[in-house]
């Protein structure tokens, strides 16, 4: 593969980069650290757009064609248990979702076209900060992303853990799911323990709530339709002779359309509803999308598969794979350019086959030269 005489660096960065997490906006280090390895290669870099989002500008020829390929950089605040020599080096703080792999393929892949190859047009890395709250594409885009770098379309990578190592998949259409987080707040009247008769107590409304909220995907949705409706946290202000008088219940939904998405919101906020008032208890609904689907391009999608096929070849490329439930703020993006959102394995065995978020997840080193290569070829396909 074109990359594979830099798979040393690539290893070496990409541990440096697992080693030193860095979370949401704060990537400081990271964004300083990836700067500077494009700037070793004498590509152009354009650094704070979005607070600490960087780009780097690799131009040849005269052509006005150009491309865009973007990477996320933040971390997660998670404890990470694995013991490896590299583990995480910041205690709360850990790429557990494999951004660090992600830098680095893209990072491979710059150095790779700007020292080695000829091509005919622009080639455009962005590397984005905060994908993990899902901010961080859309504060690159008002920071004039797209108006100062004008990218015909722009490309994506996610690693996926359960798929086999070095594989690709991705689909034209929905590929990953908006994420909806909402809040339901109860009122009721608190009271003694023993006299249960004499208030209203909340957790038994709020469990009558959160078991019926998981009738609306398998009752509510079309069966051929996905979705999610969970419930992460259920807060009183009870005790342990106390009955709460108060209670508060969040957590988020997962939609691969906008009318599985109003379905789901419209459910809860009957259901909610109805509970409440048949106990008599006040409640309020706040249900806010922060995620919307992430949607490829029909030619964009065939495009990224066939580079896939060319690089590993067509039994190791599904190009209609199932749509995911997870979000991704690359959506953002697509939202403006024509694109494509890719999954490549992370393996099935060991730490790589962890789920992602997972303490004891690692990023899969051998897909570094792989996802490096994948993305010169498509540089090179687009504009060779």
């Amino acid at each position: 593969m074109k990359t594979s005489y830099l798979e040393n660096d690539l290893i070496k960065w990409r541990r440096e980069f697992h080693s030193k997490p860095e979370l949401n906006f704060d990537v400081t280090e990271t964004s300083k650290k990836v700067s500077n390895i494009l700037k070793s290669s004498n590509i152009e870099v354009h650094n704070n757009i979005g607070r600490t989002g960087l780009v780097g500008v690799i131009k040849k020829g005269s052509s006005s064609r150009s491309i865009g390929i973007r990477a996320d950089m933040d971390a997660l605040p998670v404890n990470e248990i694995n013991s490896f020599d590299y583990k995480s080096k910041h205690d709360g703080k850990m790429h557990a979702c494999g951004h660090d792999g992600h830098i680095t393929m893209a990072l491979g892949a710059a150095k790779h076209l700007a020292e080695k190859e000829d091509f005919d047009g622009t080639a455009y890395f962005v590397f984005q900060p905060d994908e993990e709250q899902t901010q961080g594409a859309q504060a690159m885009i008002d920071d004039g992303l797209f108006d100062r770098f004008s990218m015909d379309e722009i490309y994506a990578f996610h690693n996926l853990p359960g798929m086999e190592a070095g594989t690709f998949a991705t689909r034209a259409g929905t590929i990953t799911g908006s994420e909806s987080l909402f809040r339901i707040e109860l009122k009721g009247v608190g009271g003694h323990s023993a006299l249960p008769h004499m208030g209203v107590d909340t957790i038994t409304v709020g469990t009558q709530i959160i078991t019926t909220l998981q009738s609306i995907v398998s009752r509510k949705l079309n069966p051929a339709v996905n979705g999610v409706v969970s419930v992460t946290e259920f807060i009183t202000d009870g005790t342990e002779n106390v009955l709460p008088g108060n209670a508060i219940i969040s957590g988020d939904t997962r939609a691969l359309s906008p009318e599985s998405n109003a379905i789901i919101e419209k459910s809860m906020k009957n259901i909610v509803q109805g509970i409440a008032q048949a106990h008599g208890v006040e409640a309020d609904f706040n249900y806010r999308t922060r995620t919307n689907m992430t949607i490829n391009t029909a030619e964009q999608a065939r495009f990224a598969a066939m580079v896939a096929e060319k690089l590993v070849g067509k039994e190791s490329v599904d190009g209609d794979c199932e749509p995911k439930l997870f979000s991704e703020d690359f959506s953002q993006m697509l939202m403006h350019k024509p694109g494509c959102y890719i999954l490549i394995g992370n393996g099935i065995e060991g730490s790589c086959g962890k789920t992602l978020h997972s303490s004891d997840y690692d990023f899969n080193d051998s897909l570094l030269v792989t996802g490096s290569s994948y993305w010169s070829e498509l540089v090179l396909e687009k504009l060779g």
